[in-house]
């Protein structure tokens, strides 16, 4: 009985198929419902997808089992999800899930693609620095800093020092536009009295910006270990907020400001007395590991550099304030593991876990870098430190990676901040609170009276215009 129920089955599942296809021709451009043809797809290709978000549910196509292209699966599931601006991510298992069209995101076999394409174009030293700097150009560019207004000549505002065990913190106020002021804290060992190691950190996208624990930890760690340190908040977040409302911190000159924010820090710091611009580092996570990869490339000054949780071949940031200027376009076609590689053959250590974007970091764009680095016959300059059961984050063990490789290539004292028992100790460090860390507080009366409070206006200073159009506060 179990077997003539069966064959009923297969028999009527061919029945419906067969009458489908019926209905399916010329007279109606062959339309059909995308869900039928992918599970075709699935059956030509032996492979499961899944659409757990439901963004087929409705979706019709002309011509749809005509798209599919034997032999092909990638090219097979482009042509059928590329109309409606989706695309389709391989997972672990093998299976295929359904997204939304992201220009910042691919799956991770489109990643490994295209890193095989970029390691087609050069094989030398030679066509690797003709290529490095294309890109180096072109990111100028696409970035808009040839078109930047010179610094303003105006004087930092620096708060008092707050005093605690081998080193100082002072917050900063920095004018890097006229009218825009970047704001941070620079911790330095104390006393200071000899040349100290620079290192900036770009702020990421944690919560708590720079005011968190972790990054209070780190900058204190390696001021006590003997560099001036200086963290920054990112723009339209933390003080930032003053002056631009937090919905245009997804405005594309975000990144520009954010570039900018660094490099101008950076010359600020050169005018500072024993700071020694001969030992430039730079280390941030997520956003901020993004802009640690963007001034290593493009600022020469930089001599080691550390991205946290960010080099990817297949993620560029979900933050216009890192991919919203197209510099990923350059050279036609790049990523953040390519931008990685620009630092070589200076020390670069790449840290990344198994529980976000860098998930494949040892397998895949961490020998993509090291080949770059082997061109300069410097392979070991580069380093990974893989987490494979964290997430993203900045955490404990990842700052234990930071710290020897900073003190080993910065001449950073390492003994400074080892307990008895020889291991790295933070106890010490002081955890500040909000306003502690403020220059001007949470009031935007506070601010300098020229401050500007217009996106608009911010977009002409590079010769653009805004096309993102918000209501400005008063």
């Amino acid at each position: 009985m179990k077997n003539i129920k069966y064959i009923i089955t297969i028999a009527v599942s061919i029945f419906a198929l067969t009458f489908a296809n019926a209905q399916s021709t010329s007279d109606t451009n062959f339309r059909k419902p995308v869900s039928e043809t992918l599970k075709k797809i699935e059956t030509v290709f032996n492979v499961t997808i899944n659409d757990d978000r439901g963004l087929l549910k409705g979706k019709e196509l002309d011509y749809a089992d005509w798209r599919i292209e034997p032999g092909n699966l990638a090219i097979s599931l482009t042509n059928i999800l590329a109309p409606f601006e989706l695309m389709y991510f391989k997972q672990p298992d093998g299976t295929y899930i359904i997204r939304k069209y992201e220009n910042h995101k691919v799956s991770v076999d489109k990643g490994k693609e295209r890193l095989f394409y970029l390691e087609s174009l050069y094989s030398t030293k030679e066509q690797w620095e003709k290529r490095k700097t294309e890109l180096k150009a072109c990111m100028i560019t696409s970035f808009g800093l040839d078109k930047a207004p010179p610094t303003p000549k105006s004087k930092p505002l620096l708060t008092p020092k707050r005093i605690y065990k081998d080193y100082s913190v002072e917050n900063i106020a920095l004018e890097i536009l006229p009218g825009v002021y970047a704001t941070g804290s620079i911790y330095k060992p104390y006393p200071l009295n000899k040349k100290a190691a620079v290192i900036l950190t770009p702020d990421g996208h944690f919560g708590d910006g720079r005011y968190r624990k972790d990054e209070q930890y780190r900058c204190a760690i390696m001021a006590k270990m003997g560099a001036i340190v200086v963290s920054y908040d990112l723009f339209a977040w933390g003080e930032s907020l003053l002056q631009f409302p937090e919905e245009t911190h997804r405005n594309s000159i975000a990144s520009t400001v954010q570039v900018l924010t660094g490099i101008r820090f950076l010359d600020y710091l050169a005018t500072v007395k024993n700071a020694d611009m001969s030992r430039v580092g730079v280390t941030g996570g997520s956003g901020g590991g993004s802009h640690t990869m963007f001034l290593a490339a493009l600022d020469d000054r930089i001599k080691v550099s550390a991205p946290v949780v960010m080099v990817s071949s297949h993620f560029s940031g979900g933050c216009p304030c890192e991919s919203g200027r197209g510099i990923h376009l350059c050279g036609n076609g790049t990523n953040n593991a390519e931008i990685s590689a620009m630092m070589a053959p200076k020390p670069q250590l790449i840290v990344s876990d198994g529980k976000d974007w860098t998930l494949a970091v040892p397998e895949l764009e961490f020998p993509f870098i090291q080949r770059t680095y082997e061109l300069y016959g410097k392979k070991d300059l580069v380093e990974n430190a893989h987490f494979a059961k964290e997430g993203h984050d900045f955490g404990v063990s990842k700052r234990m990676a930071l710290y020897p490789f900073m003190a080993k290539y910065l001449n950073l004292d390492l003994n400074k901040v080892k307990n008895d028992k020889g291991e790295i100790d933070e106890s010490a460090c002081v955890i500040e609170t909000y306003d502690k860390l403020y220059v001007f507080g949470n009031k935007a009366e506070n601010l300098p009276k020229n401050a500007l409070k217009d996106i608009n206006k911010l977009y002409e200073m590079f010769g653009e215009k805004n096309l993102k159009v918000y209501e400005v506060k008063k």
